[in-house]
């Protein structure tokens, strides 16, 4: 057959880690021309160019630097450079990840042009629609041709909104390809004794979803609840730049270093992967780390009222506590109780999602 045209969009930090493993399985089998499109939802030299070097992505063929701007302006620009880019080089296939605002804006103008649209995380929910990722997964599948899943809730949840099962793939977590394929590299850095850390004997923290950072009474508790932790355990704390801000703005940032809780800048993927895997425990708003922490079996503790993961609650290593400052540190007291996290990777959490990706389009296409 001729080689097949295939667009893969990313434009935020977690894109990367899902679309690396893909590329380079879709250019390793042939017969697949691929381009890759950074939106530039994030992008500097941190936390953009640093993870392109690290998880091995080529440049990308085109970056639609698109990065500034309330969150319609920014997709309306993304929707009318795509659909330059896909009237110059029609791909026979698009695919996007997660759940950003690029990841919507890209399945509406493939949907407009009408080009075949695969979603690679597909049928994750909250239910929690207050979120504006909830909205950006739930229309992106309603628009895409293959939904490729990585959990049976997912499945579930697809079916549950009507969706058509011969579109529905099962094929683990792309970002499990990752971690997986970077854990050793990440183990042979001493990112956490340079922090002056002891494996196992700190808490690693992430914070940046805007209802945790935005919102003054669920920051001051999360500050509040850290503040405790830090009095039994050294915290590590990487700031986001939104949540710096925040923080300095309500007057909590020096709260916080005053009460030995270390806060650091961003850091590249494999450092935080290497302070990750050495923590004693993670608490986090991130989706993402909730996936990583269930895969390495490190105490995971999210800190939101719900999950689009639940997989990680029922098989893994995670426990939802909220923002509350007892819902956290009752949660934390069983950490400490807990040496080692019970909880196991969940099925096809394999390391070969990106190929059983792969295998299906080549049925399709034959």
């Amino acid at each position: 057959m001729a080689d097949k045209q295939v667009t893969l969009v990313v434009g935020a930090r977690p894109n990367f880690m899902k679309a690396a493993p893909l590329l380079n399985a879709l250019r390793s089998a042939g017969g697949f021309v691929v381009r890759l499109i950074h939106t530039g939802q994030h992008f500097d030299s941190n936390m953009s160019e640093v993870f392109f070097d690290q998880l091995h992505l080529p440049k990308p063929d085109a970056y639609l630097n698109i990065n500034t701007g309330n969150p319609a302006n920014q997709m309306a620009r993304v929707i009318l450079s795509l659909h330059e880019q896909f009237s110059q080089f029609k791909p026979g296939l698009v695919i996007v990840f997660g759940d950003v605002n690029s990841t919507l804006a890209t399945a509406v103008v493939s949907n407009k042009m009408d080009l075949p649209l695969a979603h690679v995380e597909a049928g994750l929910r909250s239910f929690d629609r207050s979120m504006p990722e909830e909205h950006n997964r739930i229309l992106t599948d309603m628009l895409a041709d293959f939904l490729f899943t990585p959990s049976p809730d997912a499945d579930q949840n697809l079916l549950d909104e009507g969706l058509s099962a011969d579109r529905i793939y099962r094929v683990g977590n792309i970002m499990v390809d990752s971690l997986l394929s970077l854990r050793p590299m990440a183990v042979e850095l001493g990112t956490y004794k340079g922090f002056g850390k002891k494996k196992s004997e700190y808490a690693l923290v992430t914070l940046h979803r805007a209802a945790n950072v935005d919102e003054s009474t669920a920051l001051k508790e999360i500050v509040s609840a850290l503040e405790e932790i830090g009095k039994l355990i050294p915290v590590l704390f990487p700031v986001h730049p939104r949540t710096k801000a925040q923080l300095q703005r309500m007057k909590l940032e020096s709260k916080l270093a005053g009460s030995g809780v270390d806060l650091v800048g961003p850091l590249s993927y494999l450092e935080f992967l290497n302070l990750m895997m050495n923590a004693r425990v993670v608490l986090t708003d991130s989706g993402g780390i909730q996936e990583e922490t269930t895969v390495l079996g490190v105490h995971c503790l999210t800190l939101r009222e719900n999950t689009e993961r639940p997989v990680t609650l029922a098989e893994g290593t995670n426990r939802l506590v909220g923002t509350k400052k007892a819902g956290i540190l009752n949660g934390f007291q069983k950490v400490l109780k807990e040496r080692i996290p019970q909880g196991r990777k969940p099925e096809l959490w394999d390391g070969k999602t990106a190929e059983r990706i792969v295998h299906i389009l080549r049925k399709y296409w034959n």
